[in-house]
């Protein structure tokens, strides 16, 4: 088994084991998220708009909640997860969308074939060290000119920084490390937000809104 095989599998099984209790504290997160749900937003705009073909998916989607609300927002959406535990969840929730366990450094995706990838704290239980992986990934099987967007724990400007996440370990990144990985991967950054924590929350939240080069 290889280094990556292994941390994605510690990453499955930890959230196999809380998939219920996690469901029930994230499935309304975003009612209380204004800015978050902004970047959503303005990333379903983009990929209404955009010239690339092909539907859009999340990458890390978890039990479903945020792959819903992109199709509420008008996108042609599906689900990709590490965890069965949490397929089975948003599939009992959602049943009218698609959701798929796979993992995304080596997606069942043709070249191209998508208009755009959510990462939405998906990345973050990456040692730093493959997240390029993960990035190349996404490069490949985005179209030109599809749209990705990033959300993660931010540094706040201190240095990359590992942290005891209520899963499994986790990273903190400063937003301009992750901003150049993204570059080094073919990407064109389109815009970028930071929030502060909200009631509950410990750190500083990081999106990234990037673009594929055509």
């Amino acid at each position: 088994m290889t280094e990556l095989s292994s941390h994605l599998s510690t990453t499955a099984d930890a959230y196999d084991a809380v998939a219920v209790l996690y469901d029930e504290l994230a499935r309304n997160q975003l009612d209380t998220r204004p800015l978050d749900r902004a970047m959503l937003a303005a990333f379903a705009e983009l990929a209404r708009t955009t010239a690339a073909a092909g539907p859009v998916a999340e990458l890390g989607c978890g039990p479903g909640h945020i792959t819903a609300h992109l199709r509420d927002l008008g996108l042609d959406v599906f689900g990709v997860d590490l965890s069965p535990a949490m397929i089975d969840l948003a599939r009992g929730a959602y049943p009218e969308l698609r959701f798929e366990v796979g993992s995304m450094d080596a997606l069942d995706l043709a070249d191209g074939e998508l208009n755009g990838v959510v990462s939405w704290y998906s990345v973050i239980h990456t040692p730093p060290e493959n997240v390029p992986s993960f990035f190349a990934e996404f490069q490949r099987v985005l179209a030109p000119e599809g749209h990705l967007l990033l959300a993660f724990f931010e540094s706040e400007g201190d240095p990359l920084t590992e942290f005891d996440h209520r899963v499994t370990t986790a990273y903190r990144w400063p937003i301009d490390e992750l901003a150049g990985l993204a570059r080094e991967a073919g990407f064109v950054e389109a815009g970028r937000m930071q929030r502060e924590p909200c009631e509950g929350e410990r750190f500083g939240h990081g999106r990234l809104l990037m673009r594929k080069a055509k």
